[in-house]
């Protein structure tokens, strides 16, 4: 139910419905986002999943593409892997940064707004 209400007002979370948000991490969405986006005939269309981890912080993660281990749809701007903290703040022009991981398939934010922004800019490159 969380992932169906999700990815139903996704628009909501960013005009281009390519970004959705989850309240809380710990909901296991990945098999069930890939059914509601068959089930709309929207497959392939969420890029990223924002959702808060136990520490308060915000996660933006790249959705995998189905079937295909860990490939992602659209991963993580290259130019942002592997960099933390204030630097990557500094490349992204975005406050509180975290991480990116090397893969490209997460990053981290201090902020829900951060987090967005980091999804936001990762659409555009």
């Amino acid at each position: 139910a969380v992932v169906s209400t999700q990815s139903t007002g996704r628009h909501e979370v960013h005009s281009s419905g390519e970004i959705i948000k989850f309240k809380q991490g710990g909901c296991p969405w990945k098999e069930h986002l890939y059914q509601l986006e068959a089930a709309a005939d929207c497959q392939g269309q969420v890029k990223y999943v924002l959702y808060s981890d136990s520490q308060g912080s915000w996660r933006v993660q790249a959705v995998g593409v189905q079937g295909e281990g860990f490939k992602s749809r659209k991963p993580l701007p290259e130019v942002w892997r592997g960099v933390r903290d204030e630097k990557l703040s500094d490349l992204t022009g975005i406050p509180e940064c975290i991480f990116v991981h090397a893969t490209g398939f997460i990053g981290g934010n201090k902020t829900e707004e951060g987090a967005l922004e980091m999804a936001r800019q990762a659409l555009q490159m």
